[in-house]
């Protein structure tokens, strides 16, 4: 199932977006689902979701909208953490010259620096070069405290597509400054989907299937596929779940294949084949009021 959250009535509502048909909100389809994705993930289960796909199935076509004519909201605005995670990729690190880490090289964002499909990531003052990495994420359905990589995937709600952003020059100044340089507001795009495990299985197979690019202006500037990380998503659940629990809508964005300088008027998108495409124009801070 594809689930996201849009704007009605100036109201961020989760959705279900059902191909060649459109979306329709959650509450049509069960009125006593939560009002917020977030609440929403922690009741996902293989029957609920089989029964909101039959419900969705014998809904009226008026019931549905054009995804065209609805404004995009993230998912949910408050994840209860953001996991990122650095140099995952084996030609990334070679192509920065940096050492392979020997474990995740993990940091954490503020949900301050969330936005949605859309949204302009906003170029902050303080740094003059500013990259844009897409990425997989990972989002965690229930909790998990200690388990095991075999084990981890029953713990994953599903994944979507994600856009980290980094002021790299302050990163450059010193490695101890990355906190400062990944939390800048708008620094973390996602969505527009949640794509559900159950889906994201039947049709990849397997995560390593997955192909993620990044792209500036509609071209795209580098790719790799799941395969080819240092780490896997299962590996990333697990390592972390050891350091700390993690919970219901907690978010692991699992590393680029490639970052790209991002400049005032650009767009930037990451797009994964069979998850989606989520598009973020670029602005500098004298463009926002």
């Amino acid at each position: 199932m594809r689930l996201c959250s849009v704007v009605i009535d100036h109201d961020e509502v989760p959705a279900i977006d059902v191909p060649y048909r459109g979306l329709v909100p959650l509450s049509a389809v069960d009125p006593d689902a939560p009002p917020d994705l977030l609440d929403v993930i922690g009741v996902l289960s293989p029957r609920r979701l089989d029964t909101w796909t039959r419900r969705a199935a014998g809904l009226a076509d008026d019931a549905f909208a054009d995804p065209a004519t609805l404004r995009w909201a993230p998912p949910y605005r408050h994840p209860p953490k953001l996991w990122g995670i650095g140099l995952n990729y084996v030609d990334h690190a070679d192509d920065l010259a940096a050492a392979h880490p020997t474990a995740p090289a993990s940091f954490m964002k503020g949900d301050h620096t969330i936005i949605g499909p859309g949204e302009p990531i906003v170029l902050p003052v303080q740094s003059r070069r500013v990259t844009a990495e897409a990425e997989l994420g990972i989002v965690i359905g229930r909790e998990c405290r200690n388990v095991d990589e075999a084990e981890a995937l029953e713990y994953v709600a599903g994944v979507c597509c994600v856009l980290d952003q980094t002021a790299e020059d302050i990163l450059a100044e010193n490695p101890r400054f990355l906190t400062r340089a990944k939390n800048f507001p708008t620094f973390f795009a996602f969505g527009p989907h949640l794509v559900t495990t159950d889906e994201v299985l039947a049709r990849f197979g397997s995560l390593a299937d997955i192909v993620v690019g990044t792209y500036r202006n509609g071209t795209l500037q580098r790719s790799n596929s799941v395969a080819n990380m240092l780490y896997s998503p299962q590996m990333l659940i697990s390592f972390h779940s050891k350091v700390m629990p993690l919970l219901p809508g907690d978010v692991i964005s699992t590393g680029t294949p490639g970052a790209v300088v991002i400049s005032d008027g650009d767009v930037a998108e990451c797009r994964i084949a069979g998850i989606g495409s989520l598009v973020n124009p670029v602005v500098g801070a004298a463009g926002i009021n």
